[in-house]
């Protein structure tokens, strides 16, 4: 589905919009700024991402490792290892 909207460009960015149509570069004005959004929505869904995984990387150690797993570590380490036959 799709819905029709008005916007207000500045004339350089209409031009450049239709210069793209003109050139066959795309087939429709609505083509041109259905791309430059998605590629927004795009950008920010990628700037949400990298500021979970900077959030992530606060919780490592210096060698990558995260905190939370050192004491899992721990035990796994001092636990011995059984025969599995």
């Amino acid at each position: 589905m799709s819905k029709q909207i008005t916007v207000r460009l500045p004339d350089e960015i209409v031009e450049f919009i239709d210069r793209l149509v003109d050139d066959k570069l795309a087939p429709s004005r609505a083509t041109v700024v259905a791309r430059a959004m998605e590629r927004e929505r795009r950008r920010d869904l990628a700037a949400k991402d990298a500021a979970i995984l900077a959030a992530l990387s606060e919780h490592q150690g210096p060698d990558g490792a995260r905190d939370d797993l050192d004491e899992l570590a721990s035990y796994a380490g001092s636990t011995p290892l059984t025969d599995l036959d």
